[in-house]
């Protein structure tokens, strides 16, 4: 992708036909539909899933990723994949300290994963490239859920297929709850006041089937031009109270949003990845790159309308990767249709939770991650290969350095990370929670620094990578184990299938 971008520049700075080349790639390579976009479908909310409790005392839910069929409105009825139904999945619920298990069935004909993304859990929990589970066959990993209330999700994770699997459908949303988030008035009426908003994009062909084409200038991932918020097409939400709470989720593979009102008003940012902010953050903006989540409180007025939409991402790119990547285009997302009479709702709290600083002079260990192309530190991933090994109850500093002209978005398993600094520089208010995944748009270095804790296992494990799935499927990914104090990582992790 870099040399790709190299050689476009010099050809529309050296050519006689940089002109014509110039208009062509302006036209052909941004996507517009703000102003455009007819709001004709009711807003689909993934189910709660079902669950049950047994013998141990352990929350128990059952996924079934299986094949189907869905009619989008795109000129036939698109084949998909989704769990316990034909596109996405319900969304699962528990609470810290529960124990839970989650039977993953694989209906759909070829080995798959199931990641919990952004979840602390066993390596072997993890649902990463090693966990595959074959055709038919059923995977039950189990834990404690031991982190604060957030909105987290689940995907595929297979080694090279990650982007395929969940362009087809395979996602669907975890909502942690506890005691401190449930004493705070914001809402949380699932499906009433507090909505999930799974983002997606997506192409389809002449036939209306999802079209997985990357295009001639793909470098990064398809980038669709037809957004899905929770599989609907052209979405309103009938909104009945004074204020809504909007858990998104950028679900796309590639594209990053810059999600804020067509009338540009304020809204409260409460959330981030890993949980809720120590204050609110009154913003017209938030920007989430592929994997990354925010939970934000809207305040509507009696009667009116307003269009959530996502705005121009691409800040910090010159021109042409800019264009190339998704960075000039913008999208009219979700409509809010507030009722003539509005429910009251108390303001936002002027405090949240607490959230815990990690010292930096705790850190045990500072490592370097470059990223360019595909490599991390100059390698693509190796199965057989790993990385490093952290010690469990220790801190450490990560050093991350995007040296290429095209967007990646960092994600770490098991373990929420704090920013110290971008670019020298404390992060803005809305990157000062608990993250997982964390966008590098300049050629700038990103400092984190996160603590692993409980689980060690030296044999399997966790992963790093980038989270534009081309990206990982390419190799951009690394993995590293978790040991006990002076204990040696294993040999050469050669995967585990389930069935």
């Amino acid at each position: 992708m870099t040399a790709l971008v190299g050689v476009l520049s010099g050809v529309l700075l050296l050519c006689g036909v940089g002109t014509g080349l110039a208009t062509w790639t302006w036209t052909r390579y941004v996507v517009d539909t703000t102003g455009e976009v007819s709001f004709v479908n009711r807003l689909a909310i993934p189910p709660l899933a079902e669950s049950r409790i047994d013998a141990r005392g352990r929350r128990v839910f059952d996924l079934r990723a299986q094949s189907g069929h869905r009619d989008f409105g795109q000129g036939g009825s698109t084949l998909t994949w989704g769990y316990n139904g034909d596109y996405l999945g319900p969304t699962l619920r528990a609470k810290r300290g529960e124990e839970v298990v989650v039977n993953v069935v694989n209906g759909v004909g070829e080995p798959t994963t199931v990641h919990w993304h952004g979840m602390h859990l066993p390596a072997a929990m993890d649902g990463g490239p090693h966990q595959m589970i074959r055709p038919g066959a059923t995977w039950s990993p189990h834990w404690r859920v031991d982190q604060p209330a957030a909105t987290l999700w689940y995907h595929p994770h297979l080694h090279g297929q990650t982007e395929q699997h969940v362009y087809r459908g395979l996602a669907g949303m975890f909502i942690l709850d506890d005691d401190a988030s449930a004493g705070l008035a914001l809402p949380r009426r699932y499906g009433v006041d507090d909505i999930p908003l799974i983002v997606q994009d997506r192409n389809f062909d002449s036939d209306g089937q999802f079209d997985h084409g990357r295009g001639l200038l793909g470098g990064i991932g398809i980038l669709g031009d037809t957004l899905l918020v929770n599989g609907t097409v052209g979405p309103y939400l009938d909104v009945r109270t004074e204020r809504v709470r909007l858990r998104l989720l950028n679900g796309s593979t590639a594209r990053t949003y810059d999600f804020g009102f067509a009338d540009n008003r304020d809204f409260a940012l409460i959330g981030t990845d890993g949980g809720l902010l120590e204050v609110p953050y009154q913003t017209p903006r938030i920007q989430l790159s592929p994997g990354e989540r925010a939970e934000i409180v809207v305040t509507v007025r009696p009667g009116e309308r307003t269009v959530l939409r996502s705005y121009p991402p691409g800040r910090d790119m010159d021109f042409v990767s800019r264009r190339i990547t998704g960075g000039d285009d913008a999208f009219d997302v979700l409509e809010l249709r507030a009722a003539e009479t509005l429910q009251p709702a108390p303001e936002v709290p002027a405090r949240l939770v607490p959230v815990e600083r990690l010292d930096p002079a705790s850190a045990a260990q500072a490592r370097t991650f470059h990223l360019a192309g595909h490599h991390i530190n100059g390698r693509r991933m190796d199965p057989g290969q790993l990385d490093f090994a952290v010690t469990r109850d220790t801190t450490e500093i990560w050093e991350i350095t995007k040296e290429d002209g095209t967007p990646h978005s960092f994600h770490v398993h098991d373990a929420q990370f704090q920013i110290l600094s971008i670019a020298g520089r404390e992060p803005p208010p809305e990157l000062r929670g608990w993250k997982d995944t964390i966008l590098l748009e300049a050629k700038q270095e990103i400092r984190i620094i996160a603590r692993f804790a409980d689980y060690a296992d030296p044999n399997m494990p966790y992963m790093y990578h980038c989270h534009l799935l081309y990206h990982e499927d390419q190799g951009m990914m690394g993995q590293f184990v978790v040991v006990e104090p002076g204990q040696r990582p294993g040999g050469p992790p050669t995967g585990h299938t389930h069935g």
